[in-house]
């Protein structure tokens, strides 16, 4: 269910208002059954390779890793899970230099043969996926390649589509979404699990 937060502070065309679409307990539930589809989609975990688009992307990819592992005993999550860095492979880099790339960091199998999945907070325009393409085609070739995400919030600019959505959410072009993950987020010092939309009420 959506909730309704309080309008926050101003904007330059009026006040901005934050509302919650997905709860940590939402988000809980969404990955749950995403794993189950990547199981189901895979017939098991044979040859399974999650890879994470940082920042966010990547505790996503752990966190499937260790649902789809108690789901599949004998699953090692680590073994399964990787980050894949797409900051060189932007379209928009000479645009914005001021990005810092992350580690890519593969399973020890590699992904030559394999079923890759993609795993990022939100699908937007469809050029992160894009990057994340070329990027994948420099370090091997995999047998099959799919797309998990958090939230597809439309808007596509490119012709690619997700295997696995958590939560279609129609957005405003104008509008915000956040993507908030305990292990990079906090409040207070407190780890915030969350999907908020902010934009004009």
């Amino acid at each position: 269910m959506e909730t309704f937060g309080a309008t926050q502070g101003s904007g330059p065309t009026g006040p901005t208002s934050v509302r919650t679409v997905l709860s940590e307990a939402d988000i809980s539930r969404v990955l749950t059954r995403i794993a189950h589809e990547i199981i189901e989609a895979n017939k098991g975990t044979r040859d399974l390779v999650l890879l994470g688009i940082p920042s966010r992307g990547f505790p996503l990819a752990q966190r499937l890793a260790e649902r789809i592992a108690r789901t599949e005993p004998g699953t090692d999550p680590a073994a399964i899970t990787g980050q894949l860095d797409i900051t060189m492979y932007r379209d928009d880099l000479r645009h914005s230099t001021t990005r810092t790339p992350s580690p890519t960091r593969l399973p020890a199998g590699g992904i030559d043969g394999k079923v890759v999945v993609l795993v990022d907070d939100v699908l937007y325009s469809g050029r992160t996926i894009r990057a994340a393409l070329d990027a994948l085609s420099d370090l091997g070739r995999p047998r099959i390649v799919r797309l998990a995400v958090l939230v597809d919030r439309g808007h596509r600019e490119l012709p690619i589509r997700a295997d696995h959505v958590g939560k279609n959410l129609p957005t405003a072009a104008s509008e915000k979404v956040r993507v908030r993950l305990g292990e990079i987020d906090s409040e207070d010092g407190v780890p915030v699990n969350d999907v908020v939309i902010v934009g004009q009420p």
